[in-house]
């Protein structure tokens, strides 16, 4: 079919228009990226084809992408939002043209990113927030959630596809959790004393093929209900628009105020560059110079 699609692409039908743009995001949302990432990576290439008027991919200009940029930023969307949609575009584009070849040029080469204030240190919460989330949390799966979420460190999607076979005993009082992460790398984490007594006691008579936390309608949870189990934690404890991965950066922020080394926490959280762990020490900093002034 692809041997007819051509540069020109005068004589294609809106089918084929649709099966070729159709497969192509199909075999790069199924490359290494997770559930979550799938569903807001689609929403952004399906605006972007909106904004194309569903042109094939592989007719895609340099111009196309750079109007496209530019209204974005015209939409006055956050820095975060639109380097989000930029990079799922970039993302596409380069996978199409390097990865599968069916792209003939990458014209997401071209496609810059907006500057962004680091406000990490705005999304990391106090330990008495952390807890007064837990203490007001009335429901004891959701309650387990939050806590597992914070002494593990795991991101939203990873949490979403816990199976109970990816628990296992670390000794008599510990367990530990095998995860299948982001970049489609697999690493295990340690988990405490107190939030694996939970889970055992959660657990009941669930099967190990059996989601460790389960949704009202028997399946896994989704990311969208962890969101919201989250916010409205976060609002009962007096804190506005909390996600879950604001429990992630407290997880490392506050092991490494408590003399965790950088690599077990970069470890624990599954970063492959340390800088990117290395950030928490730079957004609360243990020292400053001012202190030495008179």
């Amino acid at each position: 079919m692809y041997s007819q699609i051509s540069n020109s692409g005068s004589q294609l039908s809106k089918v084929t228009q649709s099966e070729f743009n159709a497969q192509l995001i199909q075999l790069w949302l199924g490359h290494n990226k997770s559930k979550h990432t799938r569903r807001v990576y689609s929403q952004d290439i399906k605006e972007f084809l909106q904004f194309v008027g569903d042109l094939p991919l592989n007719q895609v200009t340099y111009l196309e992408t750079q109007e496209f940029r530019e209204s974005l930023a015209s939409r006055k969307l956050a820095p975060r939002t639109i380097n989000r949609k930029i990079h799922a575009l970039r993302s596409l584009l380069t996978f199409g043209c390097e990865k599968v070849r069916m792209l003939p040029t990458n014209v997401g080469v071209v496609l810059g990113s907006e500057p962004v204030k680091n406000d990490l240190a705005q999304r990391i919460l106090s330990e008495e927030q952390v807890f007064k989330m837990f203490a007001l949390e009335e429901n004891q799966r959701n309650a387990l959630i939050l806590r597992t979420l914070y002494y593990t460190g795991l991101r939203v999607s990873e949490i979403c596809s816990l199976t109970w076979k990816d628990l296992q005993p670390r000794s008599e009082y510990e367990g530990q959790v095998t995860v299948f992460g982001k970049g489609g790398k697999t690493r295990v984490v340690l988990v405490s004393e107190k939030v694996w007594r939970s889970l055992l006691e959660l657990r009941g008579e669930a099967g190990k093929d059996d989601p460790v936390f389960v949704s009202n309608k028997g399946g896994h949870l989704d990311s969208s209900q962890v969101f919201r189990i989250v916010r409205a934690a976060g609002n009962r404890a007096g804190i506005e628009n909390v996600s879950p991965h604001w429990l992630r950066h407290s997880h490392a922020s506050h092991s490494m105020d408590r003399g965790a080394p950088l690599h077990v926490v970069q470890a624990s959280l599954g970063h492959s560059n340390p800088a990117t762990t290395g950030r928490y020490l730079h957004a609360r900093p243990g020292d400053g110079s001012g202190r030495y002034l008179g």
